[in-house]
């Protein structure tokens, strides 16, 4: 059951990757157009760092959820978890980013659901209220990590004074499961 009073998770309205959006014709013009590009995000926390999605990408919230392990999966997958009856992979964002897993207790606090066929999810201490930023806040980041992949951040924005890593969600699994092709001995 998806839960929103905790978590405080809301999302108001629908908004558009800035990695899938087509280009406008003032954008091919290079005209402005006076009034910023708005984005939703859903803000949550795992471990010390502030991460974010679109809203546009998340399905819904979920507490307390245990994730059934899976056998040789790599650092960043915990595993499985149901939510509105569908199975979802469980990634923890740390490990994406870092290749380091955070050391989750057994029961996740909060389960970000998120839109798509690859039926992920994301694991968070907690859940927080839906913001609202400017396209131009968005500060990209290399779109190669330093082992030569595409990176799963699309970029860093700051807002009420916290740095907040915004999360490609195209690119989470291949990202995942790349860490552990890495490690995979070679005969």
């Amino acid at each position: 059951m998806l839960a929103s009073s905790p978590c405080r998770c809301t999302i108001q309205k629908q908004m558009i990757d800035p990695l899938s959006q087509p280009k406008t014709p003032a954008a091919d013009t290079g005209e402005v157009t006076g009034e910023p590009q708005l984005h939703d995000l859903v803000p949550f926390v795992a471990g010390d760092r502030i991460f974010a999605v679109f809203a546009d990408q998340v399905e819904g919230t979920a507490e307390a959820r245990v994730p059934a392990a899976l056998p040789n999966a790599p650092p960043a997958v915990l595993g499985v978890v149901c939510v509105r009856g569908r199975m979802l992979t469980v990634l923890d964002p740390i490990a994406v980013l870092t290749g380091e897993p955070f050391g989750w207790p057994a029961t996740l606090s909060a389960v970000i659901a998120l839109r798509g066929d690859e039926q992920l999810a994301l694991a968070a201490q907690s859940c927080r209220d839906t913001i609202t930023i400017a396209a131009e806040d968005i500060q990209p980041s290399s779109q190669t990590n330093n082992e030569g992949f595409e990176s799963a951040a699309l970029g860093i924005a700051r807002y009420a004074g916290e740095e907040i890593t915004i999360l490609r969600v195209d690119n989470l699994f291949a990202a995942a499961v790349r860490r552990k092709e890495r490690r995979r001995r070679r005969f």
